[in-house]
């Protein structure tokens, strides 16, 4: 398969824009790795309640992106995955991932959530997980529009960068 014939699908999902603009900047990342490609792979950014068990299907290597919850992914993301679970069950095996998750201190509870389904659908994970704490705490600060630093936001695009990368150069 041509490269250009395949598909890195970006499914996430923001409450207060930070991984939103996490979400921004790795599929500027994974742009760029590939814009010298003569055939790039093609980098789709798709909010998860807009996303069909067939459009998980037909992704070719996965990143998910989420804000973490109460220590658990959010709500639209959750609901995606039980949407989505069972018809692409034995369609992704070995398929490469990643996964971004926003959160206040933690994100640990949402990273475990993520694994499982990965393992579940037996995604082959590419990277590890990048967890941005935004160190919101108080109802005000956890409720407000989130500003992502520079630093997240590069290791982000570098995220995007490895698995656009990867598809380009046939490592998966």
């Amino acid at each position: 398969m041509a490269a250009a014939d395949r598909r890195l699908l970006i499914a996430w999902w923001s409450n207060t824009g930070g991984t939103e603009r996490l979400v921004q900047a790795a599929a500027a990342g994974a742009r760029d790795a590939v814009r010298d490609d003569p055939a790039p792979p093609r980098v789709l950014e798709v909010r998860c309640d807009r996303l069909s068990p067939a459009a998980v299907r037909a992704a070719d290597a996965l990143l998910f992106a989420v804000p973490e919850c109460l220590g658990s992914m959010a709500g639209p993301m959750k609901a995606f995955f039980d949407r989505c679970y069972y018809p692409a069950l034995d369609a992704l095996n070995g398929r490469p991932y990643a996964a971004i998750v926003c959160a206040g201190t933690d994100g640990a509870g949402t990273v475990r959530q993520i694994e499982r389904i990965a393992t579940g659908w037996r995604l082959k994970q590419v990277a590890e997980p990048l967890r941005v704490l935004t160190g919101a705490q108080t109802p005000d600060a956890i409720l407000e529009p989130k500003s992502i630093g520079d630093a997240d936001l590069e290791r982000a695009s570098a995220l995007g960068a490895t698995l656009a990368a990867g598809l380009s150069l046939g490592l998966w």
